[in-house]
């Protein structure tokens, strides 16, 4: 083993710390909601921040839809009387390959959130520069958040100049929900310590772990791989403040073994009407339901998604194992989702556990 690899712990100790200055509002172990499309909303981002984690609202349906977010944040921080003013406590995700990057400088511009996170380009890391230097420009107090799923991307950013290198980088395992590396990710486990030693000892960007986490116990285990901190999607998918229709999240509390359970797979996306991901570069993990066994059963996708939209016009039953038919966007780590709970107590919740296991892991029974 090579020496600099005893140092990553305690260098993410000390680069979480590091994190305090930005976002004084935070506890550690530092708890971050991802920036679902849609399901992400002002709600949820700023529940999870008010616990002392910080919130992202993700993509909408549109690109103008992050300037209503963000102004539905600043009425809700408002009305809880928040006294930091000079940046407003949540961030923001952004889907490169079809978001509009004028409208997105000119929201971070207007409400300067804490940070921008940025996924999926279509050009590569030439694109990313691109919006990473524009929005900087228009927020220097906006952190930029760039998010990882192969070795590759790593190295795209370690390529590049100093003046385009994020503020954070998180490191998405294959397991994680939503549209993750289609051919080249790995699980964290493994993805996380080689990401670390690709860096060197002398990294002082703070890596953020997703993927597969969904308790104090992943968080800990993240913690432990090196991780300044954690970010969870599917289980907030299990939180009164997400924008999720009640059958999408039955589905989610009913599913169980997500090894047999979830599949990367467009289908879904193509069955809702989205095209043009860079499918060869990301594709969705979903909980597999009627669609996915029937099109693997032969039945042309005409049929499935005519079947498909018939479904969805019944409200809640578009969903779940059985007769679903409709996309479930969900990480492998779904079983562990098993009850609805408030944002802010799924924060607090995860964080008492992963310190607890922390504190245990620390005594002197070796």
């Amino acid at each position: 083993m090579s020496p600099h690899q005893h140092h990553h712990p305690i260098q993410s100790l000390s680069l979480s710390t590091k994190l305090s200055s930005p976002y004084p509002w935070t506890s550690l172990p530092l708890i971050v909601s991802a920036p679902m499309r849609v399901m992400s909303g002002p709600s949820l981002a700023v529940a999870v921040s008010s616990a002392g984690g910080l919130g992202f609202i993700g993509p909408g349906l549109s690109p103008d839809s992050t300037a209503i977010d963000l102004e539905e944040c600043v009425k809700i921080l408002d009305d809880k009387s928040s006294d930091s003013k000079d940046v407003l406590p949540v961030g923001v995700g952004f889907q490169l390959w079809n978001g509009d990057l004028k409208v997105a400088c000119e929201a971070v511009g207007k409400y300067k959130p804490a940070a921008a996170w940025l996924f999926a380009p279509k050009e590569g890391q030439r694109e990313i520069n691109e919006w990473i230097k524009n929005l900087r420009g228009v927020s220097k107090k906006t952190k930029i958040w760039v998010q990882v799923g192969a070795l590759k991307e790593i190295e795209g950013i370690l390529q590049g100049e100093e003046e385009y290198k994020p503020d954070v980088i998180v490191v998405q395992g294959f397991e994680a929900g939503g549209h993750g590396r289609t051919k080249d990710g790995a699980p964290l486990m493994t993805l996380l310590p080689e990401v670390l030693d690709l860096l060197g000892e002398r990294n002082t960007i703070p890596i953020f772990a997703a993927g597969g986490i969904a308790d104090g116990r992943g968080v800990s285990a993240a913690l432990c791989l090196g991780a300044a901190g954690v970010v969870m999607g599917t289980r907030f998918l299990g939180s009164k403040e997400a924008r999720i229709k009640r059958g999408y999240q039955d589905a989610v509390l009913e599913a169980r073994d997500g090894g047999a359970n979830t599949v990367k797979t467009h289908l879904y996306n193509h069955l809702r009407g989205t095209w043009g991901w860079p499918e060869e570069e990301w594709t969705p993990r979903t909980i597999v339901n009627k669609s996915w066994e029937e099109e693997n059963g032969g039945v042309e996708f005409e049929e499935l998604k005519k079947r498909h939209d018939d479904a969805v016009t019944k409200g809640d039953k578009a969903w779940g194992k059985e007769e679903g038919r409709t996309a479930t966007y969900a990480g492998m780590g779904v079983g562990l989702v098993k009850e609805v709970k408030g944002a802010g107590e799924i924060v607090e919740d995860v964080r008492k556990e992963a310190k607890e296991i922390l504190k245990r892991l620390g005594g002197n029974n070796w």
